[in-house]
């Protein structure tokens, strides 16, 4: 049998990986039967759990690559875009499909026991990311000095997990960009 080549593995985990977010956001955990997840990446079973070892596994790594993104955006432009890009999310074209993803990480937070255990391990490098990018713009000059960062990094947490229920329940979202400023500008100097 000849060999795949690490381009060619990695090509297939990113198409499992795409067609599995639009799968868990459309149907949730528990709704993303295996014949959904072949649907979804136009796979077989056996070609999606070559790549992962069960279900759990393929959510949570599609969980962890959505934070390193998110994170990858903290660290560039600062939690508060993470939020402006939660609001503008219209789908798979505009490059942000995390908020499916962080709604059922959310939601087994709060439901499951062991999954919280696990995901604890795995989030602190969001954490991480928001408090480096504070640090950054304090020593810039561009932040509050009368705060301390991990009250800070906790403010902007909890304002992101309100905005994440918020477009959960179907709020709307076309009024929010001004609050998000007001966020914004709290933190400023």
């Amino acid at each position: 049998m000849p060999r795949v080549s690490q381009d060619h593995l990695d090509t297939r985990r990113r198409q499992i990986l795409a067609g599995a977010r639009s799968c868990f956001a459309r149907h949730g955990y528990e709704g993303a039967t295996v014949r959904r997840l072949e649907e979804a990446t136009g796979l077989s079973r056996g070609a999606i759990f070559h790549h992962f070892k069960d279900k759990e596994s393929l959510f949570l790594a599609l969980a962890e690559d959505d934070a390193a993104r998110m994170a990858d955006v903290v660290a560039d432009q600062g939690l508060v875009q993470v939020m402006r890009d939660l609001l503008h999310h219209e789908g798979p074209s505009t490059g942000v499909e995390w908020l499916g993803t962080r709604l059922e990480v959310s939601r087994r937070l709060r439901t499951d026991r062991d999954f919280r255990e696990r995901w604890a391990q795995r989030s602190e490098h969001l954490t991480a990311a928001t408090k480096a990018r504070l640090k950054w713009q304090r020593d810039s000059g561009n932040l509050r000095d009368d705060v301390d960062i991990d009250v800070l990094a906790a403010y902007l947490e909890l304002v992101l997990e309100g905005l994440v229920s918020h477009l959960a329940m179907g709020l709307p979202a076309d009024d929010l960009g001004p609050v998000l400023d007001l966020v914004e500008e709290s933190v400023r100097r």
